[in-house]
């Protein structure tokens, strides 16, 4: 076979060289490149009928696809069939992340690679590294209804998950046990996990019944947050987990928000698992606005006990959106406006309120205003980056959907940004926010108590499914079991969002002190191909050489990634590898991680 294949290689090795124009030549070589990186494939594989499948998978050795744009996950699954195509991205063998039904059919692979990007920081609560899986719908119902659009969509869910299942290892009875029909050109790779996303909230039960269905051994582990499993939207996990961070960040400024009154503008509305459950975590909260991709809400100055009663009325309904807020509940000059309108009319009220000039505005100008309204919180809970840097283009911000509202983050005049969403500011733009004053984290931070939840689940079910299948404990005892067990698992999960964030806080605290150990830490990671300053917007060498004269440190966000990177090298540091013979650099690592877990200097939290 290899001989053959060599064989092969050197015929079209020939052929290329023969090629005179460079574009061909550059195009055909990537085709080719493609091939040798491609390590399994179902082609072969047939159905229970012996039908070919009605999908074709491919797995990919990412890190050696040419070309491809930075961070390279370490592979990835792409699932294609007429109605669907599909693609799941892994940072490592042991990741995990969710998957999303995304409209971006055009580039939405390049909307994955973002938020696996976010999760490979993210998952170092408690795994070293993340992924994210995808799929978009091809034909859509013409004039479909909500019901057969849901229905389309869970159909081309299955047709990935089935994809990606495809293409791993099962292991049965402690035996790794490759896919039938498939020749691998890779080692053993068992560990495959997913969670829910943007779209299939409610999707981990489809997964599970295929996971079944194929005798995967993770069983119902596979899809975190199913029937049987933490559901996190009654939790309120991730929002309670990113309230941590609003807390702190208000508490370094001399608020308590919980026994305070303060005001907020949010994206998302009350039927959102994150914006929903954010916006009942303080009866303090005075909402004086809020939009989502329907309509924009307008409440100038809310009394916050009535306010409080109507948001949780939306947020028990079946099904809400901004049009069911109960306009009695509005003060003065509140309103709910379509997002289609060409204009809207704005009260004395809420043009004082949001500093607008002028009697109407179109609705694109009202979100601008309210992203730049002065008001103590900016809370993000809904889907899209909405603010970006001064000198980036909204083209780097890579959301084309929001192109039309997006502000810069030197025009926030908000004191604390809550990013529960993925991706809402770009790095970028939260340095800048931060360097202006603003108080922010970043989005794998502040959320990250989801995948922190679903981390516990999988590990969890793993551990009781072994002892399912020695025969000491029932199925019906496990399940009872691990739903005894939620609160204590919440727990656990927002000591983490608690520790992350007060670690950040001690390193800022010292930050301007420590800028040329962190600047020769930087260097050794990227001299170890761990780190990609670019990728992670982190000062060049130059620029940190600047703050060093001005003795300005890493803002928080920055604090955050590098955080992360010294987490994933205690990772391997407990895997054998060695910690570097600079005895600063090393105890740099070292303290990075364990000043979480120090009891000596850290306050305990309030969980």
């Amino acid at each position: 076979m290899s001989g053959a294949a060599d064989e092969l290689r050197t015929s079209i090795q020939n052929g290329l060289n023969d090629i005179e124009n460079a574009d061909e030549d550059r195009i055909l070589r990537r085709f080719v490149n493609a091939v040798e990186c491609t390590l399994r494939t179902n082609y072969f594989q047939r159905t229970a009928d012996g039908e070919p499948k009605p999908h074709l998978s491919l797995k990919l050795d990412s890190r050696r696809l040419e070309e491809l744009p930075q961070p390279r996950p370490m592979c990835e699954i792409f699932v294609y069939s007429p109605r669907m195509e599909g693609i799941h991205l892994r940072g490592g063998k042991v990741a995990r992340g969710g998957i999303r039904w995304s409209d971006r059919r055009e580039d939405f692979r390049t909307e994955i690679l973002g938020l696996m990007k976010a999760q490979m920081v993210k998952n170092t609560v408690i795994v070293p590294v993340g992924s994210k899986g995808g799929f978009v719908v091809k034909c859509p119902p013409e004039n479909g209804n909500r019901e057969a659009v849901q229905a389309e969509g869970v159909a081309c869910y299955t047709a990935l998950i089935r994809g990606i299942l495809d293409l791993t290892d099962n292991a049965i009875g402690g035996v790794v046990t490759p896919p039938p029909d498939t020749v691998r050109l890779d080692d053993d790779d068992p560990y495959l996990v997913v969670a829910a996303d943007k779209g299939t909230a409610t999707f981990s039960d489809i997964a599970n019944e295929i996971s079944a269905d194929y005798g995967f051994w993770l069983g119902d582990a596979f899809a975190s947050g199913g029937s049987i499993g933490y559901d996190h939207k009654r939790m309120g996990i991730t929002a309670r987990g990113a309230w941590e961070s609003v807390k702190r960040l208000f508490r370094e400024l001399g608020t308590n928000v919980q026994e305070e009154s303060f005001t907020v503008v949010g994206v998302g509305d009350m039927s959102g698992d994150v914006f929903g459950n954010g916006m009942l975590l303080s009866p303090g909260i005075k909402l004086v606005g809020a939009f989502n991709h329907a309509h924009i809400f307008i409440d100038p100055d809310p009394d916050p006990a009535t306010s409080f009663a109507e948001l949780k009325r939306l947020f028990d309904l079946p099904r809400s959106a901004w049009t069911d807020y109960d306009r009695q509940a509005l003060s003065k000059g509140g309103d709910i406006f379509d997002r289609r309108s060409k204009t809207v009319p704005l009260s004395p009220e809420a043009r004082a309120r949001l500093g607008i000039d002028g009697d109407t505005a179109t609705p694109d100008a009202l979100i601008r205003a309210l992203l730049k309204a002065n008001v103590d919180l900016l809370w993000f809970g809904g889907i899209g980056t909405y603010v970006k840097a001064s000198d980036e283009s909204h083209l780097e911000a890579d959301d084309r959907t929001n192109d039309a509202v997006r502000v810069n983050a030197s025009e926030l005049a908000c004191k604390v940004v809550g990013e529960g969403a993925n991706l809402a500011l770009t790095q970028r733009g939260r340095i800048e926010f931060a360097r202006n004053g603003g108080r922010i984290n970043a989005d794998f931070i502040d959320n990250s108590a989801g995948i922190d939840c679903s981390d516990h689940e999988v590990n969890i079910k793993i551990l009781l499914d072994a002892t399912v299948t020695e025969g000491d404990l029932t199925k019906a005892r496990r399940n009872s079991l691990l739903a005894a067990m939620a609160d204590e698992v919440a727990a656990l999960v927002l000591r983490d969002n608690y520790l992350q964030t007060q670690a950040i806080s001690v390193f800022e605290a010292t930050a301007g002190e420590r800028l040329e150990i962190q600047m020769r830490l930087m260097r050794m990671l990227e001299r170890q191909g761990r780190l990609v300053r670019e990728v992670e917007d982190l000062p060049s060498d130059d620029a940190m050489v600047e703050r060093v004269a001005a003795k300005q440190g890493l803002t928080r966000s920055e604090i955050a990634v590098l955080f992360s990177y010294c987490k994933l090298w205690i990772y391997d540091e407990i895997l054998g590898s060695d910690l570097p013979d600079d005895p600063y650099l090393a105890g740099e690592v070292q303290q990075s991680v364990q000043v979480q877990y120090s009891p000596g200097h850290l306050e305990k939290p309030p969980i």
